[in-house]
């Protein structure tokens, strides 16, 4: 079975990269091979609407990182999202790689599992409202199976994450997959 993590934050040792290596331990332990892709230390071009990918049926414009990450994305059994939370929903680096779903937006479609794991500085969970909602909404049309969420409140340092039981939480939400 094949996984694949897309995280989005810039610090190699934060928050988000704990959750996602608990996570991924958890995912291995359950038989997954798991790629990880951190999209804030990749070269992806934001999606310009242009349509050439659909109108040409040859992919996207623009020869970057995402050549990559597509064909993985199109024979995972599994996408599993890590990001923080800035201002309230998930960051740019994650949204970039995620607009560009849009060129494989057909071979995308049904069957996969997909879960979403955000941290935020605050300890107001609705903070993780808009990012659930977008997991609900991708998840609905591309007819994926939400596994689960882990949103680590109060995490703005990896002390602080590493003290909770989010990464316990990360850790189960991968041996569920």
């Amino acid at each position: 079975m094949n996984m694949v993590v897309i995280t989005g934050s810039a610090h190699k040792k934060g928050t988000s990269a704990c959750l996602a290596d608990n996570f991924i331990k958890g995912a291995e332990e359950a038989g997954y091979e798991v790629y990880r892709f951190d999209a804030a230390f990749k070269k992806v071009h934001p999606c310009l609407g242009c349509n050439h990918c659909y109108k040409s049926g040859e992919g996207c414009v623009f020869k970057d990182d995402m050549e990559e990450l597509n064909p993985r994305l199109i024979e995972a059994d599994a996408v599993v999202f890590v990001s923080p939370i800035y201002y309230y929903n998930i960051n740019s680096q994650i949204k970039s790689v995620i607009d560009r779903f849009y060129a494989n937006d057909q071979k995308l479609h049904g069957g996969k599992k997909t879960a979403l794991l955000t941290t935020m500085a605050d300890d107001v969970m609705k903070s993780a409202d808009a990012a659930d909602l977008w997991l609900k909404n991708c998840a609905e049309f591309l007819n994926w199976e939400i596994v689960g969420t882990v949103n680590a409140k109060n995490s703005l340092t990896r002390e602080d994450i590493e003290k909770s039981d989010y990464p316990q939480q990360a850790y189960e939400l991968g041996k569920k997959f």
